[in-house]
């Protein structure tokens, strides 16, 4: 929901095809507030936008080793413990 929509409204077909591809074979987590709570507590303590908290306590719960972002190295998601956080550079 945060990556496709806008790929998609700046008219970037190979990188609306990458998202598709990889969200394809995404695993989906249940929602529940253990979940959210813990996401709160992940961006109170590294400072993390809401989604970012979200997404990352998501991919934890899951079982990701890694996580791979189009965010900016200097973003708070990059303060992160636990989960391996690797920047996707695209071409411009």
């Amino acid at each position: 929901m945060e990556v496709l929509p806008k790929a998609i409204y700046y008219q970037r077909p190979a990188e609306v095809a990458l998202y598709e591809r990889y969200f394809a074979k995404a695993q989906s987590i249940p929602v529940s507030e253990a979940l959210v709570a813990r996401a709160y507590t992940e961006a109170c303590t590294f400072g993390l936008a809401a989604l970012d908290a979200l997404h990352l306590t998501f991919a934890k719960a899951g079982g990701a080793e890694e996580f791979i972002t189009t965010e900016n190295p200097t973003q708070p998601l990059f303060r992160v413990t636990g989960i391996v956080i690797k920047p996707l550079i695209l071409p411009a």
